[in-house]
């Protein structure tokens, strides 16, 4: 038992660096050979982790030259268009002026609900408030609705808006965040002077952090009754 434990933890460990070398995606964003190395990685890491009998190290072999394969596919892709169109495919428009394109949906073999459903997701009710709609390689749907049906923008009012940074956390749970609190350009004798002004100490604070206007704003842990 201790056996199959330690070899899960040690799978486990792969795999989760696995996917992290692959880049920070969800699942339904993958390319396909993204999404076929994902399966092929988790099947390969779910036998030897059932059968002791195979050597862990035959799993961690084969994980890692998958891993190999997607990042050399994945720096091809980054440099051929050519390479890139072959293994991901390209867009497609199925929508155009407020019409649904139907030989593209046809060859797409997408359905006409499926492409609403999208529609209504993106808070669009009607295919004629569309300018385009664009299926996108990940298979998401982009949607530019035609200009009378954008939202209003502060450059359609002609109002200037002032700029707002990168909101920060400072504490978390009692704990400083250090790193933010450089990246903020601030110290942490500003923010100890700060908690001091309200009468608390970091280890009061639930959560702390510098809004996007640099206001600081604390939230108190609650009292354990």
């Amino acid at each position: 038992m201790l056996v199959a434990f330690f070899r899960a933890l040690i799978l486990y460990a792969v795999v989760v660096t696995g996917v992290r070398i692959m880049g920070k995606r969800q699942v339904g964003e993958l390319q396909p050979f993204e999404l076929v190395v994902t399966i092929m990685i988790a099947e390969l890491a779910s036998v030897p982790m059932q059968d002791t009998s195979i050597p862990l190290l035959n799993g961690i072999i084969s994980i890692l030259a998958l891993l190999l394969v997607e990042v050399v596919i994945s720096y091809i892709t980054l440099k051929s268009e050519r390479a890139r169109t072959i293994l991901c495919g390209s867009p497609s428009i199925v929508i155009q002026n407020g019409k649904i394109v139907q030989k593209e949906l046809a060859r797409l073999r997408y359905n006409v609900n499926d492409l609403l459903e999208q529609l209504r997701e993106k808070n669009i009710v009607n295919v004629s408030d569309v300018e385009f709609a664009i299926l996108e390689t990940n298979g998401q749907l982009s949607v530019i609705p035609k200009p009378q049906k954008r939202p209003v923008t502060a450059e359609d009012l002609k109002l200037s808006i002032r700029y707002e940074g990168l909101p920060y956390t400072l504490i978390m749970d009692g704990h400083i965040q250090h790193k933010n609190l450089t990246k903020a350009g601030l110290d942490i004798s500003w923010l100890l002077q700060q908690l001091e002004i309200r009468g608390l100490k970091p280890e009061d604070v639930f959560f702390a952090y510098l809004d996007s206007q640099r206001n600081l704003q604390i939230e108190e842990k609650e009292k354990q009754r």
